[in-house]
């Protein structure tokens, strides 16, 4: 339930910096869950996302958003025991670029793909918690990129 209401609270963000700062501390609470759920693959690729996450609050360098890329690679095939496990590697890499070379609509359109992955990885390793929470994180980041859409356009700026 704390995962559920955080992942809400992150996506809910408008401001950029504080989407990050929310997701940090949702990132921290996904790898205990699932740590606890024997997830190897999973929770590697959260407490990378925590690492990264952080990171990304200071800066948009692309070159360390490829070096995450990279880690995230190659600790996730790595630990790939089956070919599932490519989810959660694909869906941090996405969200790792989406951190440091995206801003705005185009961040949370890349958080969508993302989360699509997330949502296939929950639902195959049997997360119910994790599963309920992508579908809602995937509806409440919909919701946010209408208001980021209509905001802009109200500005003449879409």
């Amino acid at each position: 339930m704390l995962s559920f209401a955080l992942g809400i609270l992150c996506f809910y963000q408008r401001d950029d910096q504080h989407l990050r700062i929310m997701m940090v501390v949702m990132n921290l609470n996904h790898a205990l869950h699932f740590a606890l759920l024997g997830a190897v693959t999973a929770c590697l690729s959260a407490l990378l996302s925590v690492v990264r996450t952080g990171i990304s609050i200071k800066t948009r360098s692309r070159s360390v958003a490829y070096l995450f890329i990279l880690i995230s690679l190659a600790a996730g095939l790595y630990l790939a025991e089956v070919w599932y496990d490519l989810f959660p590697i694909l869906g941090t890499c996405i969200g790792t670029y989406a951190l440091f070379c995206l801003s705005g609509i185009r961040m949370r359109l890349a958080f969508l793909c993302g989360a699509i992955c997330w949502l296939t990885n929950n639902i195959i390793v049997g997360s119910i918690g994790g599963t309920l929470l992508e579908a809602t994180l995937l509806a409440v980041n919909s919701f946010t990129i209408i208001r980021l859409y209509r905001g802009q356009k109200a500005l003449g700026q879409a």
